[in-house]
């Protein structure tokens, strides 16, 4: 038997403002409302979305919290996916040196991607290309 992934699945204190939020970012419809739970997706791919009322976002990189699982999101234009990002509510949080960026040492970010929090503090980060 093989397994299947059907989806994956964040908790949120709003589950619906952060469906929202990577619905619009990932130009993904939204599927379904059930009460607690709210999924976006379309025919390949599904990104499912559940109420957890005492969900504490991640501190990360500080180790207080860690963050468990994060998104990798390939973009063809990093200056404007992080202005959508941005806009709809995220945070970029500090991933590799500023500097080094300033300096053309490296194209901004570490390795060819940066580190956002969504509304909700999950982190992704969003890739020049297929990361």
């Amino acid at each position: 038997m093989t397994a299947r992934l059907i989806t994956v699945v964040l908790d949120a204190r709003e589950p619906r403002v952060l469906a929202e939020f990577y619905a619009e970012l990932l130009g993904l419809p939204v599927l379904r409302v059930d009460g607690d739970w709210v999924d976006i997706g379309d025919d390949t791919t599904r990104l499912s979305f559940q109420h957890a009322p005492e969900h504490q976002p991640p501190t990360w990189p500080e180790p207080g919290t860690p963050m468990q699982i994060h998104l990798d999101l390939a973009v063809d234009d990093i200056e404007q996916a992080e202005a959508q990002a941005v806009r709809l509510g995220a945070t970029r949080l500090p991933w590799g040196s500023a500097e080094e960026e300033a300096k053309g040492l490296r194209p901004p970010g570490a390795g060819g991607f940066r580190v956002y929090a969504d509304p909700a503090g999950h982190p992704f980060c969003l890739c020049w290309g297929d990361g």
